[in-house]
């Protein structure tokens, strides 16, 4: 199972506004700089305006391109001040605005100058790429950030290989390079203003340091000090596997159940690639656990790995942990190979008799896992369990109102931690608030395949 958007913190709304007040306030820094470079009556005419607004967008766009690479850092201070559902959501929305920037910097710009020069828009785009230097360079960055922005729409995504999609992103950190280059040779607030170029130049610096940090030495440090490894690899399913990883120190890592790792496993094919995926049992001194459904190329060729095989993990990542709990009460509610985080909050989560309640939605019998581990924690930690077993025909509306309210009448006044596929966990929350429970008790994560 791939881990990707755990619900927000609590009190969420003041933390995103604390960070967005951040994100402004050097954006109007940003603007100071276009403003002090823009000449008084620079733009009394159409001409004059149109570069301007070429100038402003370029510089917020970029601006934004940066921020977008700290969205997705891996800051961990970050990560835990805003949860990564809302970090994902932060880094969508803020990469089409910053794409929406710079296609219009590329147009207005083209445009003013075509004025000036009482040129055609194709013959001036012409003259702008293959003379003014550096242009050439900035046009392929935004070409490439373009073609990133395409294959981040779900609807392509799934239909491209993830090595096809890994690579591509990848352009992104060239496309940044060359659009550097661009801006420092033909921006009109740097070519003539070294304080500008030093500004710009430090808030460079300041995204890479974090992506440095967090995306390069800090699981370098992990690997050589953890010095993780499969340890055995067990069938739970036709199509399911778990992945036992021992190493040194293992509680250093600082886990907790619900939490999930980037694992990159270093193999001869597949140690380019890290993928998401939850922790299926609590993390504990000798072993970590991760389940995976065989659905994708790297999730299938999981179920190949050698005892032995070194293994390197970011994280460990993910706010879908007790500590989101407000109530005594607790319901966690499974779809699918979703199970796996909530089999190790089942584990843990502090709880007396009858405190929590697990629904487990399959559309087969074979496709429960952990049947056995839940059944022992379920009479051990006096927890009721409850299996949701067919196809959609077969059983609709399983995790509608009426059922949910059903199989737990005191549902309005429980904690609810949901996690399946994104229309699943859609649907789920929807029928929570029908049923009265509010928004900052539904706790949620989704994955895709």
């Amino acid at each position: 199972m791939a881990a990707a958007r755990t619900a927000t913190p609590r009190h969420g709304a003041g933390r995103e506004t604390i960070v967005a007040a951040a994100v402004a306030a050097v954006g109007l820094v940003v603007i100071g700089m276009w403003w002090h470079d823009t000449p008084a009556g620079a733009t009394h005419t159409w001409t004059a305006r149109l570069t301007a607004a070429g100038d402003l967008t370029a510089l917020l766009g970029t601006y934004l391109v940066l921020v977008q690479v700290v969205l997705m850092a891996r800051v961990p201070w970050l990560e835990r001040l805003l949860g990564m559902d809302r970090l994902a959501v932060w880094h969508r929305r803020n990469g089409q605005y910053s794409i929406s920037l710079l296609v219009g910097h590329a147009l207005l710009t083209v445009w003013g100058y075509a004025l000036a020069d009482h040129a055609g828009l194709v013959a001036e785009t012409n003259k702008v790429i293959l003379h003014y230097p550096d242009v050439l360079a900035g046009t392929v960055g935004l070409a490439l950030m373009i073609a990133v922005a395409v294959t981040s729409v779900r609807a392509a995504r799934r239909r491209l290989r993830y090595q096809s999609w890994y690579f591509i992103h990848l352009y992104a950190y060239l496309a940044i390079a060359l659009s550097f280059a661009h801006q420092l040779a033909t921006g009109t607030d740097f070519a003539t203003h070294p304080a500008n170029r030093a500004i710009w130049v430090a808030m460079y610096a300041a995204t890479l340091a974090p992506l440095l940090a967090y995306r390069v030495a800090a699981p370098l440090h992990r690997f050589a000090v953890h010095q993780l490894r499969v340890a055995r690899v067990v069938r739970e399913s036709p199509e399911a596997v778990s992945v036992y990883i021992t190493g040194v120190r293992l509680g250093e890592l600082g886990a907790e159940a619900g939490q999930f790792f980037l694992w990159r496993f270093l193999t001869r094919d597949g140690w380019w690639q890290a993928h998401p995926y939850s922790l299926s049992a609590a993390p504990n001194p000798e072993w970590l656990r991760i389940t995976v459904k065989g659905v994708g190329d790297h999730s299938r060729a999981l179920s190949g790995l050698r005892p032995g095989t070194r293994v390197m993990a970011e994280g460990p990542y993910g706010a879908f942990t007790a500590r989101r709990r407000t109530r005594r009460r607790v319901l966690l509610i499974a779809g699918g190979i979703g199970i796996t985080p909530l089999r190790a909050l089942l584990e843990t989560l502090p709880a007396r008799k009858n405190d929590l309640a697990l629904l487990y939605r399959v559309s087969r019998p074979e496709d429960c896992l952990f049947t056995a581990e839940i059944e022992q924690l379920a009479a051990r930690r006096g927890a009721a369990v409850r299996y949701l077993v067919g196809t959609r025909e077969e059983v609709p509306d399983a995790l509608g109102p009426r059922r949910l309210r059903s199989a737990v009448p005191d549902i309005a006044d429980r904690d609810v931690y949901v996690c399946g596929p994104p229309g699943m966990v859609a649907a789920t929350r929807s029928s929570l608030e029908a049923l009265g429970v509010p928004g900052g008790r539904i706790h949620t994560e989704e994955f895709e395949y």
